[in-house]
């Protein structure tokens, strides 16, 4: 076989490089000491809705990142039909004492419902605001309204997230169902909720966002 060189042997040679540092751990990992207990505070999204325990966001996040070299464990405190009220009325108990970091995914069912954006705000940022007196870092996991709830409203509740992330100095993703809203073959059949593929595509584009919160936990 006719040993290969010059422009072939780079491509490969870069291919390989490029291989090396996507599954490299990185810096974040690397300097954690211990392993960092997370809890994701959410409704049906993190719950799982209909899939099985596997498939959940929390345990598929958990998944990915330990796959990168992180040691963490993520707890699912995620309740189906559950609304901002409803995460802020069961917070003490879904965040543990001893708790490195929550991440918030709550709003969804307050637009489904119409409810005043204003009421939804002021719910997640309480959240926010209890979880920092108790020196528990947070990151959001943001809404968008549905585009047929009328301009006024989804100025009101799109701004949510972003307005209290940068208030409070807290990592945002900006909207959870990114890459999925909207595509039928990674939603159940009521449209709203993923499949297990659409959990894993949720994972791979919240990933880096999430690591930029480790990042942080990693440095207090």
């Amino acid at each position: 076989m006719k040993r290969q060189s010059g422009p072939f042997m780079t491509i490969i040679f870069a291919c390989a490089l490029a291989l090396t540092a996507a599954f490299a751990p990185s810096s974040a990992a690397l300097a954690q000491d211990k392993t960092l207990k997370l809890v994701a505070l959410g409704d049906s999204l993190t719950a799982g809705y209909n899939l099985p325990e596997a498939a959940a966001f929390p345990v598929v996040l958990e998944k990915a990142l330990k796959a990168k070299g992180y040691k963490v464990e993520i707890a699912n405190a995620g309740v189906s039909g559950d609304t901002s009220s409803g995460g802020l009325d069961r917070l003490d108990w879904s965040i543990p004492d001893g708790t490195d970091g929550v991440i918030v995914e709550l709003g969804a069912n307050d637009m489904l419902r119409g409810l005043d954006p204003a009421g939804t705000r002021k719910n997640i940022e309480t959240i926010v605001e209890r979880l920092k007196a108790r020196n528990i870092p947070v990151m959001l996991a943001g809404m968008y309204a549905s585009r047929n709830l009328g301009e006024a409203y989804i100025q009101k509740f799109d701004t949510i997230y972003s307005d209290i992330a940068k208030k409070h100095d807290l990592v945002l993703y900006p909207f959870f169902l990114d890459g999925i809203a909207g595509e039928r073959s990674l939603n159940l059949p009521d449209g709203l909720h993923p499949t297990a593929k659409g959990v894993e595509t949720i994972v791979e584009r919240i990933l880096p966002s999430v690591e930029s919160f480790l990042a942080r936990l990693t440095q207090r």
